[in-house]
């Protein structure tokens, strides 16, 4: 088997404090979404990974999009909730591309709203609560949502560990 695109992930450290720790994580799993998608073609990106599944590699990457867009703007700024590519009809839309979907677009979506992410995060301490709403009703400060979002790339990561080795047989952390 071969081994995942040159690995350029930094590793987060093990003395931090707890802020620069929490970040260094999720930055750490936001790379791995990266190289996990490095050197694939918009239709290996699109690849599902077993039928009846569609899931695919730019699905996460688009969901991710979204995920990071719904708690960092919507939940932790207060920003008007708006869908780069759900529907109120179909708000899982990010997660089932179609041959006109590309990397391009998901990319630049992407790491716009992780620029974004760290943008409000910046002027906020560990203990901020949103300013905006969660659907549940409940508040959340910014120490939850940084760990909700190293979970919630960690769990896409393992599902991205398998869409990759089965378009390619490329493995790796």
């Amino acid at each position: 088997m071969t081994s995942v695109e040159r690995d350029t992930r930094i590793v987060p450290p093990t003395t931090a404090g707890e802020r620069e720790m929490l970040e260094a994580w999720l930055d750490f799993h936001r790379d791995t979404l990266a190289m996990k998608c490095a050197g694939l073609d918009d239709s290996q990106l699109r690849t599902a990974s077993a039928p009846p599944s569609d899931l695919s590699l730019l699905g996460l990457v688009r969901h991710m999009a979204e995920v990071e867009r719904g708690w960092f703007r919507h939940v932790m700024a207060g920003e008007e909730r708006r869908r780069i590519f759900g529907t109120r009809e179909d708000p899982e839309r990010a997660l089932h591309v179609t041959a006109t979907d590309t990397w391009e677009e998901a990319h630049t979506a992407w790491r716009g709203e992780i620029a974004r992410a760290r943008e409000i995060s910046a002027g906020l301490g560990l203990d901020d609560l949103g300013a905006g709403s969660h659907h549940s009703g409940e508040t959340f400060n910014l120490r939850w949502i940084y760990t909700h979002m190293i979970e919630e790339y960690a769990r896409h990561n393992g599902h991205a560990d398998l869409l990759r080795e089965r378009i390619d047989g490329a493995t790796g952390d």
